[in-house]
């Protein structure tokens, strides 16, 4: 029952984070002049809308995972770099703002939520996994591969289309899976090969952001508990 519990609360935190994710992507380019995205109904909460069957299956299974990406015209921006950029960054803005924001509501379950019944362990694992997918989402999208969000900005930024922007737009997605993949292998093999886990670069990525911003939380919110 403790698994069920503990999946249903991971589901119903990727709900809200992808469609929340997805939304800010269509917002922000909705407001910086292209309406492409209210025309595919993406402008929107309706979570159904933007979900990815294979994305959402990673995200509650490991952590991390993809929606379906917003379709924008960057032609139709007022202003093109600006509006890419934060059209990009929309996205990551959101899941880093309700990750800091959640933290304290965490704590606060966790001090507060301690008798065990299967509502207060739901409520403390939601918002737990609110805080975590929103901080691991923020992380991965920050990568500078395609088709991920920190492509995208660096698609605003380099508008000589650089060498290795191209090269990377190119062949980004192909890293992006073989880094994916890399990760798995190296878990895998934690339990029977020695030292592999150090060759884990996905992993030692993730952890070394993801714990520097929970340690940047703490500093912050431990000034008012």
């Amino acid at each position: 029952m403790d698994q069920f519990v503990y999946l249903l609360a991971s589901a119903c935190a990727v709900v809200i984070i992808l469609t929340l994710h997805e939304f800010a992507h269509a917002f922000a380019a909705y407001k910086c002049g292209d309406p492409t995205a209210k025309w595919e109904g993406r402008l929107t909460l309706n979570p159904l809308k933007h979900f990815d069957i294979a994305g959402l299956l990673m995200f509650i299974l490991v952590g991390f995972g993809w929606a379906k990406p917003v379709p924008i015209n960057p032609n139709n921006f007022r202003h093109y770099k600006s509006g890419l950029f934060l059209t990009a960054v929309a996205g990551v803005a959101v899941n880093l703002l309700l990750a800091f924001l959640l933290y304290p509501v965490m704590l606060l379950a966790y001090r507060y939520l301690t008798e065990p019944n299967y509502l207060f362990i739901f409520l403390k694992n939601f918002l737990m996994l609110l805080v975590v997918y929103n901080l691991n989402f923020f992380v991965f999208n920050l990568l500078p591969l395609y088709p991920l969000d920190g492509f995208r900005v660096w698609d605003a930024l380099d508008t000589k289309r650089s060498k290795a922007f191209r090269f990377v737009r190119q062949y980004g997605y192909y890293i992006l899976l073989g880094l994916i993949l890399e990760s798995y292998l190296c878990n895998f093999l934690s339990g029977f090969v020695p030292y592999v886990e150090y060759f884990n670069i996905l992993g030692y990525y993730f952890k070394f952001v993801v714990n520097g911003l929970y340690e940047l939380f703490g500093m912050f919110w431990g000034l008012f508990f």
